[in-house]
């Protein structure tokens, strides 16, 4: 397969697979954008055979099959002519790319977290490693970029696990809230599987969506400080974000049954003040 054939791929399921927040939209420059498709594209397909219930029966080894293709040559795989043409371009780090098919590994042993340090560890492998590489890509990867970054993702993820609070919970039997926070708040499992939505989750929901509010404030000044086009995608990025968090604080913490998501309207409200120069 020619390699613009095998970009092309990746940048459909990118767009794809498009929600929330931009990934490798027409922001960014062409080089830049099919590199971070090709990430999302091999992140994507491993997330896919941690979710979908037809890889069920071999989950594990279709996630270990897909991280060892990282040591081989790409093959006829269209994702991986793409991520080792990526690789080689932007020296992207290996490990990395690891840790992203390392947290769907630990999302197929492990359906609870005893507390917020074990949620945050996960989001270091789920989510940071997304930032960083594409913080890599455009050469902006210094110490402070990065630690902003992190923020932004770890938020990013903990967002997305309150927003589909409810379908984690009923389809794939996870529960991301910390288990020390529950039981302080009264919440139980059986409360959560039988979809009752009452005070007291009110109460610890509010308190996780004030946490990733509070992480997005620490890394709200990265956009500031990346170049054009990039700077504006991440703000939408952050953006984006932070709606989805006040849709779940507008619908009374009740994203147990009530999926938060941003309309159209929503997202054109976000690229004006994106393009205002607006983080919130």
């Amino acid at each position: 397969m020619e390699l613009s054939a095998a970009y092309r791929h990746c940048r459909q399921l990118a767009f794809g697979h498009y929600e929330n927040f931009p990934v490798a939209s027409l922001l960014l420059p062409q080089p830049q954008r099919d590199a971070i498709a090709a990430v999302y594209a091999y992140a994507r397909t491993a997330d896919d055979f941690a979710d979908e219930a037809e890889h069920a029966p071999r989950r594990v080894a279709l996630l270990k099959g897909w991280m060892a293709k990282l040591d081989k040559a790409p093959g006829e795989d269209p994702i991986f002519i793409a991520l080792d043409d990526a690789r080689r371009r932007y020296r992207l780090p290996k490990p990395l790319l690891q840790d992203l098919v390392k947290a769907f590994l630990q999302d197929c042993r492990q359906a609870r977290y005893a507390n917020a340090k074990q949620l945050r560890a996960y989001c270091k492998r789920s989510a940071d490693p997304v930032g960083r590489l594409v913080l890599r890509v455009f050469g902006l990867d210094d110490a402070r970029n990065v630690a902003d970054s992190d923020c932004i993702c770890t938020a990013l993820q903990l967002t997305n696990h309150w927003q589909d609070l409810g379908k984690d919970v009923s389809l794939r039997d996870r529960i991301y809230l910390p288990q020390d926070a529950m039981k302080r708040h009264g919440v139980t499992d059986a409360q959560l599987k039988g979809g009752r939505f009452d005070a007291k989750l009110a109460a610890l929901i509010r308190a996780q969506v004030d946490d990733a509010e509070a992480l997005f404030a620490q890394g709200e000044g990265l956009p500031g400080r990346l170049p054009g086009r990039l700077g504006l995608e991440i703000r939408l990025t952050l953006l984006g974000g932070r709606a989805i968090l006040q849709r779940i604080r507008r619908n009374g913490y009740n994203s147990l049954t009530r999926r938060p998501h941003l309309s159209k309207k929503a997202m054109g409200i976000l690229l004006v003040k994106g393009l205002m120069g607006r983080t919130a």
